[in-house]
């Protein structure tokens, strides 16, 4: 079966996938019989490209890497915005990835209508989308026979979505709890070492844990986002991202650590989805956790997730919640499971 693809974005997400699948293509045909080409890329800041017949990604990669643009590959039409790539590339799958806006959802929302709309198949991480219209965009996709896929909107590269789905299938999951956000992790943890959270914070966008404007972590947005998700997808839920109390680590102090540290406990920002007399309801909150309590032993830019079952009690997934590959490692596990559903 072979697939035209066509990114919407070309930020880490989409090279990381990039990189990947030229990594993978001989395992892709020879394992799983999947064919590709990438007939475009559309990314406001990278540029744009279409080229018939397939990009060569990887001199595509050489030259972002070295130039943070695609604008000197010297093939295909140049220019074209999003939309147009989606309408007029040919391509029978997109990959949107373009940045998350939980408050309206777009760009990413209006790329995925439009794909949907013109039967083509969507992979994507964008959580903004995801968290808003999930109901809407899916139902869009049963409508037009396709196949919308968003792994990478919770965890990462490590599965959550596709773990309750597929491990834990026949299970009732009666809560999801879990270190959602890896920037907020890692500040908790280094602040339970005794270092203050403007000094922690200041590291953490130093290493590229944490964006210059970091308000998406530590208020809390990020795993709102995520805690929705999986309260709609997973659990049934109806819920919209204003219906979650939601407090992130910013009044979170050093007294506040040393004092849960004397009670033997640690400080997480914690995303909590609960069924509660027929409905499902969802908060995002920092909780002081025990030390029997998995989460606990969570530490660093590190993430789980605990899912409490009827049949197995708890089970946790634990594992990186960002990073270039990882992320794209999510958009490859969603290809490789749409052509299994194309196919099978």
């Amino acid at each position: 079966m072979a697939y035209k693809l066509a990114f919407i974005g070309f930020g880490v997400v989409g090279q990381g996938l990039a990189m990947l699948l030229e990594e993978k293509k001989k395992l892709l045909k020879n394992q799983f019989g999947i064919l590709f080409t990438v007939e475009a890329i559309s990314d406001p800041v990278k540029g744009s490209v279409c080229q018939k017949g397939g990009l060569d990604l990887k001199k595509i990669l050489s030259i972002v890497e070295k130039e943070g643009t695609i604008a000197n590959y010297e093939k295909g039409e140049k220019g074209w915005d999003s939309l147009k790539t989606i309408k007029e590339s040919n391509a029978n799958v997109i990959i949107e990835v373009s940045p998350t806006n939980i408050e309206t959802g777009e760009p990413g929302v209006s790329h995925i209508r439009e794909a949907l709309k013109r039967k083509q198949h969507v992979l994507t991480t964008n959580k903004g989308p995801i968290a808003l219209f999930y109901k809407e965009l899916s139902e869009l996709a049963k409508q037009n026979n396709v196949i919308l896929k968003f792994e990478g909107t919770v965890l990462s590269g490590t599965p959550a979505l596709n773990f309750s789905f597929d491990t834990l299938t026949g299970a009732d999951i009666q809560e999801i709890r879990g270190i959602m956000n890896g920037t907020t992790n890692y500040i908790l943890t280094k602040m339970a070492e005794g270092q203050d959270y403007n000094t922690v914070l200041k590291e953490a966008q130093r290493l590229g844990y944490a964006e210059t404007k970091p308000d998406a972590d530590v208020k809390g947005w990020d795993a709102l986002a995520k805690i929705v998700i999986l309260a709609n997808v997973v659990m049934g839920g109806n819920i919209k991202p204003k219906d979650v109390p939601t407090q992130g680590i910013t009044d979170i102090t050093l007294d506040d650590i040393n004092a849960a540290k004397k009670e033997e406990k640690k400080y997480k920002l914690i995303g909590r989805a609960w069924k509660e007399g027929g409905t499902v309801k969802a908060k995002v909150s920092p909780e002081k956790i025990a030390r029997e309590d998995f989460l606990y032993h969570v530490n660093g830019v590190t993430n789980a997730l605990t899912f409490s079952t009827d049949v197995l009690g708890n089970v946790t997934v634990v594992g990186p919640g960002a990073g270039k590959k990882e992320t794209g490692f999510s958009l490859l596990t969603d290809f490789i499971s749409m052509h299994h559903a194309i196919t099978s």
